[in-house]
């Protein structure tokens, strides 16, 4: 089936369904041309506390649809491909986050979105790359923990002069693993490009950065840059929408390493087949899941 009959067929049963189309901007490109909304965690998340579809389809990846069904518990969340998972997330688990709670007790602890349901209701407080820093600056504690993410918890740390961020051993491998050799060589070869960096990176590439921000913070910065040419340092995604939307602008990707095949598992066709057939459907424990929800909602209700 061509992609024209494919967007047909799923607007059509969008509207019969009463469903909307949530997607993470690292997707493929074509997933925009039916998405309701198009985002980072932040803007996805809010979305998802408040609309009134019956059914959400989250074109991300498994925490994503799991912070969906949290914040909008009495509506069909589906994720269209069961196997998009995160890598990091996966680095921490609920008995993990508490025996990394009994090492340093009575401190609070921030949960990066980028987790799972079990370890956001052992969690304070979420953030996500885009509110972390204000998320952290505003606990009461000279000292706070921070799951899963040693990339974003270092930064954090670098922001604040008063706290002192103690991260888990967690990363994101899509960005941690960029080197500052790879950022130098693309600095060195496009003189008058500016880099702009993700907050998950390595401490040593984030110092080669001309700006550091969230995935929305990056677009909105190279949107608004009277600049025309600029090194993305993040997730492919970012660099098609970037492309697509300003053509007089040039946008070098760092590295081929900056691909997650998680966050591209999902097609048209998963979608369709998910309208159709309602399917795979994420559910989550009641208990966890309204632990969760507290967590996610100090987050929202700080930012």
């Amino acid at each position: 089936m061509k992609n024209i009959e494919l967007i047909d067929k799923i607007n059509k049963l969008k509207k019969e369904k009463h469903a909307i189309i949530l997607t993470h901007c690292y997707q493929n490109i074509e997933v925009d041309k039916v998405a309701d909304y198009v985002g980072d965690s932040l803007y996805l998340s809010r979305v998802a506390a408040n609309n009134d579809a019956k059914i959400i389809i989250f074109a991300g990846v498994y925490f994503m649809a799991e912070t969906a069904k949290i914040l909008s518990p009495n509506k069909k969340v589906i994720l269209p491909q069961l196997k998009a998972g995160c890598q990091m997330a996966d680095m921490i688990t609920a008995e993990k986050l508490k025996d990394f709670k009994a090492k340093y007790p009575n401190l609070p602890v921030v949960c990066y979105i980028n987790s799972t349901a079990d370890v956001k209701a052992e969690s304070d407080i979420c953030c996500t790359s885009a509110n972390a820093v204000k998320i952290v600056e505003s606990l009461d504690s000279d000292k706070v923990l921070f799951v899963p993410d040693k990339g974003l918890g270092s930064y954090i740390d670098s922001k604040l002069e008063n706290k002192q961020v103690i991260s888990f051993e967690g990363f994101c491998p899509i960005h941690w693993e960029i080197t500052p050799k790879e950022v130098e060589e693309k600095k060195n070869k496009y003189t008058d490009a500016l880099t702009l960096i993700h907050p998950e990176s390595n401490p040593e590439v984030i110092k080669l950065a001309d700006f550091v921000g969230s995935t929305t913070a990056i677009m909105k910065y190279a949107k608004e840059s009277k600049n025309k040419q600029f090194i993305i340092v993040t997730e492919k995604g970012v660099v098609d929408r970037l492309q697509r939307d300003y053509t007089e602008k040039e946008f070098i990707w760092v590295s081929e390493k900056a691909y997650c095949e998680d966050m591209k598992k999902i097609k048209l066709e998963d979608i369709l087949k998910s309208l159709e057939t309602e399917q795979p459907e994420i559910n989550v424990n009641k208990d966890v899941a309204q632990k969760a929800f507290n967590c996610i909602d100090r987050m929202l209700k700080s930012s």
